[in-house]
């Protein structure tokens, strides 16, 4: 009679409908679905919409200080440039030597090899998507990310045919110690940077990673993270956007290299001086100078919260449209200074290069007064 009588209820049960506590966790498992859909959709959003350098940025090692980043993809772009993988040597050289004319090249580590590499390792500014050089106190590597058309097992088989010693895995450094540049350099008649001492190829990504250092360059291939740990890094290369080339700073590195202690004496009474008038600046969590198409530049500069951002910005904006102690002369005679804005943590200002003046080259080392810390 029991199991008749729970079969029954159990009929009568399914007749009735679901109960309010199954209508409640249908509910619940809804809305848990469409949350987890949202956030799936924001990370999708969000990775989808990252710029190649916000990508680039993120492969460096975490102990990065100064990002040196060069689009050489946008920058053939902007010039018209028609080099290639197949160009000559002579051909690379002119190309830079017009790269160098639109102040588009000073943040590249390939400059002085550009020739050698073209001859002897098959890649170079003439067909490189991107180039990105990462600096800390303890070493550098250079990230370079290769076209999609690139043979990388043709690239092992010319570094060993160069006398890089094969690595016995796949993924392992190429290390040619302190003799393989300099007798390849000998062999070409051009230069070749001891930045290219020891090199790793991560064929997932495409891309080629280079280093004076064989220890320096291994760390970087085996952690290469996926985001910016930096919080004010990851600020103002969100801010700067798609550049063809810039100079980024942590927030500590541009307090330091950027600071008008740098500057002698005489320069630095006029600039307490020009500081007094200002107003109050704060110090920065992170610095990006940029080159944009058409030859615009962005500064952007990160601060701890969004009060001083807004208060920098009219500090900033002062300091950038008056006298240069440090730098000579005044910013004006470089740059028109447009639209200065903050935006939550980060200000930005954008400058319009005067007769062509080589503006990035010239503020992305200091004594800059309006990054001063």
């Amino acid at each position: 009679m029991a199991v008749e009588a729970a079969e029954e209820e159990t009929r009568s049960a399914g007749r009735r409908g679901p109960s309010r506590t199954t209508v409640i966790g249908v509910g619940a498992l809804a809305v848990l679905l469409v949350a987890a859909a949202a956030v799936v959709g924001v990370r999708w959003w969000r990775e989808t919409h990252r710029s190649e350098l916000d990508r680039a940025v993120a492969l460096a090692p975490a102990s990065t200080q100064r990002f040196s980043w060069t689009d050489w993809a946008a920058v053939r772009e902007e010039l018209g440039a028609r080099v290639a993988a197949d160009s000559s040597a002579d051909d690379v050289e002119e190309f830079l030597s017009d790269a160098y004319d639109a102040d588009l090249s000073s943040a590249s580590a390939m400059g002085e090899s550009a020739a050698t590499l073209q001859s002897e390792f098959g890649f170079s500014p003439a067909d490189v998507e991107w180039e990105l050089l990462a600096q800390s106190e303890t070493g550098s590597v250079l990230v370079l990310r290769l076209p999609d058309s690139a043979d990388l097992d043709a690239l092992g088989d010319t570094l060993e045919a160069l006398g890089y010693p094969r690595p016995s895995e796949a993924d392992g450094v190429w290390d040619g110690g302190v003799d393989v540049v300099p007798r390849i350099a000998e062999r070409a008649g051009t230069s070749l940077s001891p930045q290219f001492n020891a090199i790793a190829i991560d064929a997932d990504e495409h891309l080629v990673l280079a280093s004076d250092s064989a220890p320096y360059v291994r760390d970087a291939a085996r952690d290469l993270p996926s985001r910016i740990d930096d919080e004010g890094v990851r600020d103002v290369v969100d801010a700067v956007g798609d550049p063809l080339s810039a100079s980024i700073y942590t927030g500590d590195f541009a307090c330091r290299s950027l600071a008008m202690a740098q500057a002698d004496d005489v320069d630095q009474a006029d600039a307490d001086q020009l500081l007094a008038a200002a107003g109050r600046v704060d110090p920065l969590t992170g610095f990006a100078i940029a080159t944009e198409a058409g030859g615009g530049v962005r500064v952007a500069m990160a601060f701890e919260d969004d009060g001083k951002a807004r208060r920098n910005a009219d500090s900033r904006s002062a300091l950038a449209s008056g006298p240069a102690p440090g730098q000579g002369g005044d910013f004006g005679d470089r740059f028109d200074l447009g639209q200065v804005r903050a935006e939550g943590r980060v200000v930005t200002l954008d400058l319009d290069p005067v007769d062509d003046s080589p503006v990035l080259s010239d503020l992305a080392t200091g004594p800059v007064l309006f990054a001063t810390c």
